[in-house]
């Protein structure tokens, strides 16, 4: 009797095992890494971007409306970044930081830094131009694990149709569009 429980027991953790392994394989097989456009000219690059819409994230949480990031190139082959945005009490929060770049065939891969401790960067986040308008009217910027995710525009709207071209890369990237919410300018 109580080798018919094992086995039983065996057989039930043998089928629960390749559920689980059924479920997950084909969700993690589906999911290419995330890539990033072919060349970035930091030059064009640079200047004042309004955020248009973003993967809620815990450093934002404040951000109610008016959202933007500017960058400047600096002296060093760094970028200077400075995200601002006004609190749902009319305040705003501006956020400093330094970005490099990690990939220096594409200029599409880099990392950013906001945390200045006596003059040495810390905690290096990954900044991914994963989609960018011929003529740099609007970005996209993911993470290589997707969890985070921003749309950046020039202007602060963009027209119906040039969001829904722009969601259709962010699904190409197996980013979902339910995700993102919309900033508010």
């Amino acid at each position: 009797m109580k080798g018919s429980s094992i086995t039983m027991q065996i057989y039930f953790s043998s089928l629960l095992l390749l559920l689980v392994i059924a479920v997950v394989t084909p969700a993690a097989a589906s999911e290419q890494p995330l890539t990033t456009v072919d060349s970035v000219d930091l030059k064009r690059y640079a200047g004042l971007w309004y955020e248009i819409a973003r993967i809620p994230n815990r450093f934002q949480n404040k951000c109610a409306r008016h959202t933007t990031a500017e960058y400047t190139l600096m002296q060093n082959g760094r970028i200077r970044v400075i995200n601002s945005c006004i609190t749902a009490d009319g305040d705003t929060t501006i956020a400093k930081g330094v970005a490099k770049v990690v990939d220096s065939e594409s200029r599409a891969r880099l990392k950013v830094s906001f945390v200045n401790l006596l003059g040495l960067r810390l905690f290096w986040g990954d900044y991914w131009i994963i989609a960018l308008d011929d003529e740099y009217r609007w970005a996209v910027v993911g993470h290589p694990e997707r969890k985070y995710g921003w749309i950046l525009s020039r202007t602060p709207q963009l027209d119906r149709e040039e969001e829904e071209r722009i969601y259709a890369k962010i699904k190409e990237q197996g980013y979902k569009k339910d995700r993102f919410i919309s900033s508010r300018q």
